[in-house]
């Protein structure tokens, strides 16, 4: 070869690569923290006004109706999102660190792509261990000052910062921006007649807000509700102040963006739980030129465990050897995909440490629900046992039966729910034993049982055994002594001890059953 073709060759390399480089989409990760899906007016929020700015990025984007996120707490689900991996694979089944998790994360595999990697908000719980790689921590703004986790403007700046610090390197940006609200505390008036510089642009009353069915109508659960509305309001207007940084920057046409809440509303029955509103989030992706604009999928369930891969597929990169998710990008064309029928649900710990280990799997029409920690006498160490409407439903419970039996359910569970999700999404009535739905039961059970074995969950035996109550009982006394020597350990020296699922896993290709209903 002479030396003009081989610098033609060499040049003809250069462009390909520039091009590939220029062509690859921007990646805006976009969350809410604590907001239920229905809370969202195109999800069916009944609430008028609650959200123009997320109304508006669905009508320009593709929008699943059938999302779910894995659990329904922060640090585990985030995890979940960003490994690709359960959290029983991923090591982060809690509210806590873990330095060699053993998997890549999302920095990892972007970075390794080319893309600047950047995070505002959620910090430490979006990575197994803090501080991990990011090319740049947003919550620092600009000037040096450290960023307010409830004010709008300042994720407008921190948007506009990570595109700015991505250009300047010269790459394509992978951002992800967490937006504190609608967590708690909630947005509130300020006493002694102060200013609150982060008001939302609409303050909802206590008598024009919805009451969630899975809640009840009262006084001071109506102030509760006003308060958490209009905390969704101020999260939708940081929405507002990070796509408008987007369009400022002019890489709006070639950003995916992808919007979702991490979990349902911090009230009872919704968060730290695994109900149909506890795991529902309001997934929308805009991908200019692709997604169609105000489409919905109602056909394919999605869960957040697939997210990872979705993305890696997204801007074209290889795929680690462990992942348990599966991408949909097919269904970003328009295109359908088998083996969506159902999605599966796991939740283990709180951020106390309280071990509670659930299971689910959920279809378009039911939700099967297997809790073995309950004996009828532990009590659910959840998240929402400090709010106002708990307090007021134990208080209620002595003089009112109707609220006395949710507040028992709430607190003691049983071992085993069924719910018609699709006729009663708030799941109010546990079908388990009701013979016109006992067809559904053994189709639910053996996919989730198969999905066990498959992800090697160590729950396995205990779900198999579920029928001996003392089999349940001692399996779980056991996993709450191991979990108090691991945090008894972690405190001396901040390492998480092996255990019988940190093992190298061994997967099996994925088999969907297509009874399912």
């Amino acid at each position: 070869m002479n030396n003009m073709k081989r610098v033609i060759l060499t040049l003809t390399f250069l462009v390909a690569a520039l091009v590939s480089a220029t062509d690859r989409p921007n990646i805006l990760l976009l969350t809410v923290d604590d907001m239920s899906a229905d809370s969202v007016g195109v999800f069916g929020s009944k609430l008028a006004g609650t959200t123009p700015n997320m109304d508006k990025l669905a009508s320009q984007s593709l929008r699943f109706a059938h999302a779910h996120v894995t659990v329904g707490n922060c640090m585990p689900c985030r995890n979940v999102l960003l490994s690709g991996l359960y959290s029983h694979n991923n090591k982060i089944e809690g509210f806590y660190q873990v330095k060699n998790p053993g998997w890549p994360h999302l920095v990892d595999l972007m970075k390794a792509a080319g893309y600047f990697t950047a995070i505002r908000g959620k910090v430490s719980h979006s990575a197994p261990y803090q501080p991990y790689a990011w090319d740049a921590n947003l919550d620092t703004l600009p000037d040096g000052s450290k960023a307010h986790m409830k004010n709008p403007k300042s994720y407008g700046l921190s948007t506009a910062d990570g595109i700015a610090k991505a250009k300047a390197a010269k790459k394509p940006f992978c951002l992800v921006v967490n937006i504190s609200d609608p967590h708690k505390p909630f947005w509130s008036k300020v006493k002694g007649g102060g200013k609150d510089p982060n008001i939302p642009s609409r303050v909802f009353k206590a008598s024009e807000v919805p009451i969630p069915g899975f809640l009840f109508d009262d006084a001071q659960v109506r102030e509760e509700l006003a308060l958490y509305y209009s905390s969704v309001r101020r999260a939708d207007d940081c929405v507002e102040k990070v796509l408008k940084a987007l369009d400022a920057s002019g890489e709006a046409k070639n950003t995916v963006v992808i919007f979702m809440s991490d979990h349902g509303m911090p009230l009872p029955f919704a968060k730290t739980q695994l109900y149909h509103h506890s795991t529902h989030t309001p997934l929308m992706i805009r991908w200019p030129g692709v997604t169609k604009s105000g489409a919905v999928d109602e056909a394919h369930m999605v869960s957040a465990v697939d997210f990872l891969p979705t993305v890696l597929d997204i801007v074209g990169t290889k795929h680690p050897k462990r992942l348990d998710g599966r991408s949909f990008l097919p269904l970003l064309h328009g295109k359908k995909q088998s083996g969506r029928e159902h999605i599966i649900k796991e939740y283990n710990e709180n951020a106390g440490a309280s071990r509670d280990p659930m299971r689910a799997i959920q279809t378009k029409r039911y939700l099967y629900l297997f809790n073995p920690w309950s004996n009828g006498d532990r009590v659910f160490a959840t998240a929402t046992t400090g709010t106002v409407t708990f307090r007021r439903m134990a208080a209620l419970a002595s003089s009112d039966k109707k609220l006395a039996a949710r507040l028992d359910l709430y607190k003691h569970r049983v071992p085993e729910e069924l719910y018609d999700v699709a006729n009663d999404p708030d799941c109010l009535h546990n079908l388990i034993a009701h013979s016109k739905h006992q067809a559904a039961l053994p189709a639910l059970q053996a996919e989730l049982e198969a999905w066990m074995k498959r992800t090697k969950d160590p729950i396995l035996e205990v779900f198999q055994k579920r029928a001996n109550a003392n089999f349940r009982e001692a399996y779980v006394q056991k996993s709450e002594k191991e979990a108090l020597e691991r945090r008894k350990k972690r405190r001396g020296n901040n390492k998480r001890p092996k255990s019988n699922h940190d093992a190298p896993i061994n997967y099996q290709p994925y088999v969907p059953n297509k009874g399912l209903k």
